[in-house]
């Protein structure tokens, strides 16, 4: 029998916890064994002792409703000596399933997920806008005219790639014919977009008056 002793506070703190998922035991007797009324220190200590002590005092003018024999030893009713624990953390199983909140464990794990995916959203943002955005550029086909048939070519390209800018890089080069024995100078150039104006290069190029009649782009396409 596991209630024999309610003088000594690991004997209360038995019934305190057994009461913890429970209404009742054998409740004649056990009321029977106290020899005196819990006072409100013992509500704070063993608020389930107080509860159930305060609730049968409502039956002493008649326990006939209540279970237990009157004529029996109060050892013969109750819960064997295994069934009983100091520590509430190992009551009976059926008890720790009396005390799980099927409904609050989803809604946490859903919490935690917000948060986490939260976190590796404002890491990936952050990321993102750190992340250096690869530089625009261009390749552009650029024709250079001569004055006449009698231009020095080697020397107008020899100038032309002399123009050097931070975003513009020369390319592949070749005379075409445009007739009359004039040959134009096709180049090919890479430009950075936000670094380069076509048109500023062009007038760079003008500034070679002795050898350059005018300049066009011919094509241009994003890399």
């Amino acid at each position: 029998m596991g209630f024999t002793d309610f003088v000594s506070d690991t004997g209360v703190t038995l019934l305190n916890n057994w009461l913890r998922t429970r209404s009742y035991i054998a409740d004649v007797k056990c009321f029977q064994a106290f020899k005196s009324k819990p006072d409100e220190t013992s509500a704070t200590k063993f608020p389930n002792v107080f509860r159930w002590y305060k609730h049968i005092a409502t039956f002493e003018s008649d326990f006939s409703s209540l279970s237990g024999d009157p004529s029996k030893a109060y050892t013969a009713y109750g819960p064997e000596s295994s069934e009983v624990t100091v520590n509430p953390a190992k009551a009976p199983a059926d008890d720790e399933d009396e005390d799980i909140d099927l409904f609050a464990s989803d809604e946490e794990e859903d919490v935690e997920q917000a948060r986490i995916r939260e976190e590796r959203l404002a890491e990936y943002n952050k990321k993102k806008a750190t992340k250096q955005k690869p530089a625009a550029k261009s390749i552009v086909t650029l024709d250079v005219k001569p004055w006449d048939d009698e231009t020095d070519m080697a020397e107008l390209e020899k100038n032309l790639r002399a123009i050097e800018k931070d975003g513009l890089v020369w390319g592949a080069s070749k005379l075409v014919a445009i007739g009359f024995g004039i040959k134009k100078l096709q180049i090919n150039l890479v430009v950075e977009d936000e670094k380069i104006s076509l048109d500023e290069l062009q007038e760079q190029i003008a500034e070679d008056e002795d050898h350059v009649q005018s300049s066009d782009i011919a094509a241009m396409q994003k890399l």
